[in-house]
């Protein structure tokens, strides 16, 4: 089935190019790419919401009107102690998996059995990173790649998200103008993550954990 599907977009894409009279080439030419830029620098910005002061702060308190939690922590390597805190008191699973990108903290040494992978289905509690977090929502944006699987925020039902308050910005285009200016090309997915999956389609009923995590806990790394 999965070879199948990828063969069926190959084909798609390939008859999209061809009607655009690009060939077999999928990546945009040097012109193309300047016109691009040079249309999302001089397009105006449309008015945003003034944020003044402690802009982690702001982070903190619209995530948990989005029925996120949060924690701080001063460096990076007491992340595994602070995850460890967070699943033991809330009587969760110490296991899972975790970003490759994240494989190097001493996880173990916490006690906690986390897989540098992509998520499975048998996987309760999943540990990523995010590029960027934004103060105007309480969002976090993940961004996919070989050692950032979009899989490990999406399929376990906990979600726990390694935030450097470094990369909290004012707002969602702030988040764009960085992943412009870092990532050069845009990864294949991008996501917006706002608290834990829910939905009102049946009755108007909110239903928490409907497409995704039960549960979003943020640790922030000063």
């Amino acid at each position: 089935m999965i070879g199948n599907s990828a063969a069926a977009r190959k084909a798609i894409l390939a008859r999209i190019r061809k009607r655009q009279g690009r060939g077999a080439s999928s990546r945009p030419s040097p012109a193309e790419i300047e016109a691009v830029e040079t249309y999302v620098a001089r397009h105006p910005l449309g008015p945003l919401p003034r944020i003044e002061g402690d802009v982690v702060g702001r982070f903190r308190s619209r995530a948990a009107a989005m029925q996120s939690t949060t924690d701080r922590v001063d460096r990076l390597a007491d992340v595994p102690a602070a995850v460890a805190r967070y699943l033991t008191a809330n009587g969760l699973p110490l296991e899972g998996c975790i970003w490759p990108q994240l494989g190097d903290l001493d996880w173990a040494g916490a006690g906690l059995r986390l897989a540098p992978r992509a998520a499975e289905d048998r996987d309760p509690v999943g540990v990523t990173g995010a590029f960027a977090a934004l103060a105007e929502t309480g969002t976090l944006m993940v961004v996919s790649g070989p050692d950032t699987p979009a899989s490990v925020s999406l399929l376990p039902e906990t979600h726990v998200a390694v935030v450097p308050v470094g990369r909290i910005v004012k707002h969602m285009e702030d988040a764009w103008a960085l992943a412009r200016a870092e990532l050069g090309e845009l990864p294949r997915l991008v996501n917006f993550i706002s608290g834990p999956s829910r939905t009102g389609d049946i009755d108007q009923q909110i239903v928490v954990g409907a497409h995704g995590p039960y549960r979003v806990h943020m640790v922030l790394v000063s």
